[in-house]
């Protein structure tokens, strides 16, 4: 089981940019889909202060959620590849 969760929303294309990260590295995660209306976001509130997406948990590490998705890109580089 994967540490890794990704709240993202279909058909955005940063949420692609971060899967298509996860895939090149590949880092198996958990992948949680968000509703489309910003109202709506309440748990991707809770976990990152804001409700866009993408955003990533990493709870091996102590990431509770990081919005973003050059940080997030960036962040996996540096803590998962070569």
């Amino acid at each position: 089981m994967s540490n890794l969760e990704l709240y993202e929303l279909k058909g955005c294309p940063f949420c692609a940019k971060v899967k298509s990260k996860l895939d090149e590295l590949g880092l198996e995660y958990e992948s949680h889909y968000v509703p489309r209306g910003h109202s709506e976001r309440t748990e991707v509130k809770e976990i990152s202060g804001q409700t866009g997406v993408p955003v990533l948990v990493d709870a091996e590490h102590g990431i509770e959620g990081m919005p973003e998705s050059d940080d997030i890109n960036e962040y996996l580089e540096k803590t998962y590849g070569a």
